[in-house]
C-alpha cells in the first residue's frame, strides 16, 4: 500500500478518480477460469481504453461462482497486469466475515489500492443501522487498507444517507458505490461534502453526476469497456471534457452514445446481464467465454439479435 490507514482518505481522495469498470470474468468453454483472457481484457482497458482503474471479483464477475483460491488468483492477476499503470478495487464481499477478512488480508498483502464491501444480507434484525455500522468499523479495526462501502437492493435492504455518513466518519473508509435512488446519493454527496467518494454505477447518470455534484469517480460497472473500443474512446472523451469544464461539448459527446446504449439495453434479457455482457464482450474482440452454472447462457435467437444490433450501433472497431 502507498498509505497509511489513517492517510486513506486523503490518498483516495487525491487518487482515486476518473473512469473504473468492474470486470467481468472470462471462463473457458469447460467452465474453468481464462487467466490469459483475462489479461489481456486488462491490459486492453487499461492501454487502449485509458480506464484508471478496475473494480475485481464482484458480482460482475461471478465471485458467487468461484472458489477462494481462484477469488485470490483474481486479485493477484489484477494487481501484475495493472502494475501501478490503474488503480484496484478488490471485492471482497461475502456472507461469511472470516472470508471477507481473509481476501481483505490478501488484497492487502498483495498491493491492491482499495477493497470493496458489500452490506450483508441481515437476518432477524430489528435494529439494523447498529449492525451495519459495528459490521464496517469490524473490518476498519481488523485491516488498514481503505475500504469502499457498497449499498445495493441485493442486501435487502439499502443503507440510508445517514448510516453511511456515520460510517463515513471511520479511519480508511473512503467511498461508497451506492446503488441507489438519486435523491438518496444526492444527499449522501451534500452530508460528506469531501469527505469520501461518493458514486454509482449508472454511466447514464455519470455526466450529470460530474456537472451537478462535483463527483470525480465513477465507481462502476461494465460500461467502460462496452460502450469504448480503441478507436472510440466517448466515454473516456465526454469525462475528460466534463472535467475541464467544457460542459456543452461533453454532453454533445455523451448523447452521441445514446445508440450504443439503446443496443445493450434493448437485446439484454433481464436474467443474462453477464452473459449478455460476455458475448458483447467477444463482438468487441475481448475475451468472454460462458457464465458459470446457474447462470443461464444466452440462446443463439438472443445472440443473433445482439450481434444485429451491435453492427448497427455506430461504434467504432
Amino acid at each position: 500500500m502507498n498509505y497509511s490507514k489513517h492517510d486513506a482518505k486523503d490518498y483516495a481522495r487525491e487518487n482515486m478518480r476518473g473512469i473504473w469498470a468492474a470486470a467481468l470474468n472470462p471462463f473457458k468453454p469447460d467452465y474453468s477460469f481464462d487467466e490469459q483472457g483475462f489479461r489481456a481484457n486488462i491490459r486492453h482497458w487499461v492501454d487502449d481504453l485509458g480506464i484508471a482503474g478496475l473494480f475485481i471479483a464482484g458480482k460482475q464477475g461471478e465471485f458467487f461462482s468461484m472458489s477462494l483460491a481462484e477469488r485470490k488468483r483474481n486479485i493477484e492477476i489484477a494487481v501484475e497486469e495493472t502494475a501501478g499503470r490503474a488503480g484496484t478495487i478488490m471485492s471482497v464481499s461475502d456472507q461469511n466475515f472470516d472470508t471477507v477478512v481473509d481476501l481483505a488480508r490478501h488484497a492487502e498483502a498483495c498491493g491492491a489500492d482499495y477493497i470493496v464491501v458489500h452490506a450483508p444480507v441481515l437476518h432477524f434484525i430489528t435494529d439494523r443501522d447498529e449492525t451495519v455500522y459495528n459490521y464496517y468499523k469490524t473490518l476498519c479495526d481488523t485491516v488498514d487498507i481503505g475500504i469502499a462501502m457498497w449499498s445495493h437492493p441485493d442486501s435487502g435492504y439499502l443503507m440510508s444517507p445517514e448510516l453511511c455518513a456515520r460510517i463515513a466518519d471511520l479511519p480508511n473508509i473512503v467511498a461508497i458505490k451506492y446503488s441507489v435512488p438519486r435523491d438518496m446519493y444526492v444527499r449522501l454527496t451534500e452530508m460528506v461534502g469531501e469527505k469520501i467518494h461518493v458514486s454509482t454505477a449508472s454511466e447514464e447518470e455519470w455526466f450529470d453526476n460530474i456537472v451537478e455534484l462535483g463527483w470525480k469517480l465513477y465507481l462502476c460497472s461494465s460500461p467502460p469497456y462496452l460502450l469504448q473500443t480503441a478507436r472510440d474512446r466517448r466515454m473516456h472523451d465526454y469525462t475528460a471534457l466534463a472535467f475541464a469544464g467544457r460542459i456543452e461539448e461533453a454532453r454533445a459527446v455523451r448523447d452521441s452514445l445514446d445508440p450504443v446504449r439503446q443496443a445493450i439495453r434493448q437485446t439484454k434479457p433481464g436474467a443474462k446481464p453477464q452473459a449478455h455482457g460476455k458475448y458483447w464482450q467477444e463482438l468487441l474482440g475481448q475475451a468472454g467465454g460462458p457464465v458459470r452454472p446457474p447462470l443461464m447462457q444466452l440462446t443463439e435467437q438472443e445472440k443473433a439479435r445482439t450481434r444485429e444490433a451491435f453492427e448497427g450501433c455506430g461504434l467504432k472497431l
